[in-house]
């Protein structure tokens, strides 16, 4: 019994170790990286040269507007395992951003950034072409980066000043991507968007670049090359790298997510038959000859075991058994090593039931804290009140009819931002509800981002970026400097972007209901963002909205809105319309003119004024008078029948936003536009209020949008003045 006893507790030892040796050297490590800018703080990042943080984004070179050259990089602090220790598997990473690149001085241009995978987390190369990735020297070998050039460097044979690349270990790119080919254009300082994903499994990376949200259906770039040959180290530092060269770029990471984790499938060496030798490393065609290689790791040092003693030690056991649990037979044995397994097994499900008891609590608030972190954050009360200095008069930047907008500086980290007070009114209330429920949930480079909230001490604050160059209404009408026309195209683009976003591309369609220009805000590079979603409903796509009473401002309401109270993708195409018309014409869709009529001057629609010259073939007049002649005749008159096809009294025939997009790049024709002005009709069952009760509101609204002097909302809206 002692030796059966004996021989139990040795199989139990083996298959203990077995199975632990199975556990420490298997392919069952998954660990896994996940974050985004949402969840990172400034000690997760580490800012290197001329990177620093400028109103919640990051921008890896200086702001000087005179040329310079220079490089900077931000890096995710902590290393992330990019390779299983002694194994060939390299790890399957995923990652998005926004980005964008404007210039102070557009006849100023080079430089350019990279995504990038690096060994340190100190290293800083050197500025120009090599983009902060490596100097001249070719020092720090073991970088694998995607980089995005706008400049065309000779020396690194690159085709052109617009272009995505991979680069392995050098800055001459194994794979390069021409952008034009796609219509992105790195410096236009339009948000770029770009999705990089890479599969330990098949060795495959694949880049996607584009202005939409929205991941293409076709990578730029597709190449196979095995992540291992270029790694230097098991744990990498993964950000990016930016530089200038001898311009005025402003390099700016606006987003940033980033995952990584390691397949379960077979390692890389393990689906070899046996005996092969390891796959070629890429051919000098795909990769710089000069570069440093990784060397195979060395064969295993275990001692061989010896064959002769092997021998002569079964041979001396061959002839006497030594204990009963030998004397029972090979059947016995596996009986044992059998219980043991089990029993191992059921210890296993016992320690693992009681790890998920003690931390199931734990978890769901991790859980939950991860949700709540991706949302806006919630500031205190305390925080804004010193930042606005309590809401100083000498603070107020703008006005609306549910709240007042304070320029503010954030104590904690010195940023500049725009804090909306909303009024202490049910509508304000329902104001900062609507808007902290849609906008915080949206992500788009034509957006206002709004930063956070708090509802503290009886008050509801919106924190939101500050817009250096304030609304559209404010540059058109009251700025010492005429709004330029490629300004103005530009701004109705990226509009048009928006609504196409909100129209077309979330996962609910969002309604703004307000659109306008007073609405509209203007960051530094003078890009459209659109704000204020107070008003905003959303609905699930192909349904058909509730009717209410309609709110927005005259002058941009469609009239099937006035008249039936249901707002609609339409709707919003309508007052885009109006915008539209506006911004060519530097006219506001209601004005007094003083022209052959009494002291108090008639009501002016500009809609109705843009139709009638239309109509008698004088469609130019409209144009801005201030712009002189310089602007593109062609692009004017695309620009008003785009407005004018957008003001079609009957909502099926007005263009969807993503059409409009497309005209106004002149990838789409505009559609024909009769020279009449059509006529609308409805039934009666489509109306909601009575035509003595339409009349009177109508009167209403129109007293108080004319009665309206510094961009306030009218009819029960209110504006987000960021300036």
């Amino acid at each position: 019994m002692a030796s059966f006893s004996g021989g139990f507790y040795f199989c139990f030892i083996l298959v203990a170790g077995f199975v632990l040796f199975s556990f420490s050297s298997g392919n069952v490590s998954t660990a896994a990286t996940d974050f985004d800018f949402g969840t990172l703080t400034l000690s997760s990042m580490k800012l290197l040269g001329d990177a620093h943080l400028s109103n919640g984004s990051v921008r890896l070179t200086r702001d000087l507007g005179v040329p310079y050259s220079g490089a900077g990089k931000v890096l995710y602090s902590k290393p992330i395992k990019f390779r299983r220790p002694g194994t060939q598997s390299p790890a399957s990473f995923s990652t998005f951003f926004s980005f964008s690149v404007t210039n102070l001085n557009p006849s100023s241009i080079g430089g350019g950034l990279a995504f990038v995978i690096s060994p340190d987390d100190e290293y800083v190369g050197d500025a120009g072409g090599f983009l902060g990735i490596m100097d001249a020297k070719g020092a720090q070998s073991g970088v694998v980066a995607v980089e995005f050039d706008t400049l065309m460097d000779v020396e690194f044979k690159d085709i052109n000043g617009n272009h995505v690349g991979l680069d392995l270990n050098s800055m001459i790119s194994t794979r390069v991507s021409d952008l034009d080919a796609i219509g992105v254009d790195l410096k236009s300082g339009d948000l770029v968007n770009s999705w990089v994903d890479y599969s330990g499994s098949t060795r495959m990376i694949k880049v996607y670049v584009s202005y939409s949200n929205l991941k293409p259906k076709d990578p730029v770039i597709s190449a196979t090359f095995d992540l291992n040959q270029y790694i230097v180290n098991d744990f990498m530092f993964v950000g990016f790298s930016g530089s200038t060269q001898g311009s005025t770029e402003i390099h700016s990471i606006e987003w940033w997510s980033f995952s990584s984790s390691f397949d379960e499938s077979p390692s890389y060496s393990s689906v070899l038959p046996s005996g092969s030798p390891p796959p070629p490393p890429p051919t000098a065609s795909l990769m710089n000859p000069t570069a440093d290689t990784v060397n195979p790791p060395p064969p295993s040092v275990a001692p061989q075991p010896d064959n002769s003693n092997a021998t002569s030690h079964e041979d001396k056991g061959s002839g006497k058994c030594h204990n009963q649990l030998c004397k029972n037979g090979p059947g016995a044995v596996v009986g044992v090593v059998t219980a043991g397994a089990f029993f191992l097994g059921f210890c296993a499900l016992a320690l693992i039931w009681l790890y998920n008891k003690k931390f199931k609590r734990e978890k769901k608030s991790e859980t939950l804290a991860s949700d709540v972190i991706k949302m806006p954050k919630e500031f205190s009360y305390k925080e804004l009140n010193i930042a606005t200095k309590g809401f100083d008069s000498n603070r107020i930047i703008g006005h609306g009819a549910f709240g007042t907008v304070y320029k503010a500086i954030l104590p904690a980290t010195g940023d500049v931002v725009a804090v909306k007070r909303c009024s202490h009114s049910g509508q304000g209330k329902t104001e900062f509800l609507s808007e902290l429920s849609i906008i915080g949930t949206l992500r788009h480079r034509n957006l206002v981002r709004l930063q956070g909230w708090c509802h503290e001490k009886g008050e509801s604050l919106l924190v939101y970026d500050l817009m250096p160059n304030g609304s559209l209404d404010k540059a058109l009408f009251e700025s010492r400097m005429i709004l330029p026309w490629p300004h103005r195209r530009k701004i109705l683009l990226g509009v048009a972007s928006a609504l196409a976003y909100l129209h077309q591309e979330c996962e609910n369609q969002v309604i703004h209901r307000d659109i306008k220009t007073s609405n509209i805000m203007l960051d530094e590079g003078f890009n459209a963002r659109l704000g204020d979603f107070g008003l905003a409903r959303q609905i699930e796509h192909d349904k058909s909205p509730d009717a209410t009473v309609a709110a927005g401002t005259m002058g941009y309401l469609a009239p099937e809105y006035l008249l039936t109270g249901r707002a609609t993708d339409k709707t919003d195409v309508f007052s885009y319309g109006a915008v539209v018309l506006e911004v060519a014409s530097g006219r506001r869709p209601i004005e007094k003119e003083v022209v052959g009529v009494g002291k108090g001057g008639a009501n002016s629609n500009l809609v109705e004024w843009v139709w009638s010259l239309h109509r008698e073939g004088r469609l130019m007049v409209a144009a801005d008078p201030r712009l002189g002649n310089e602007f593109d005749e062609a692009e004017m008159r695309r620009v008003l029948l785009v407005g004018l096809a957008c003001s079609h009294p009957d909502p099926m025939a007005r263009p969807t936003m993503r059409c409009v997009v497309q005209m106004l790049v002149g990838e789409a024709e505009v559609p024909i536009v009769p020279r009449t002005k059509p006529t609308m009709s409805f039934s009666t069952s489509d109306l909601l209020m009575t035509l003595q009760d339409s009349v009177s509101d109508l009167n209403a609204m129109i007293t108080i949008s004319t009665s309206s002097s510094e961009n306030s909302f009218t009819g029960g809206g209110g504006d987000l003045d960021l300036v």
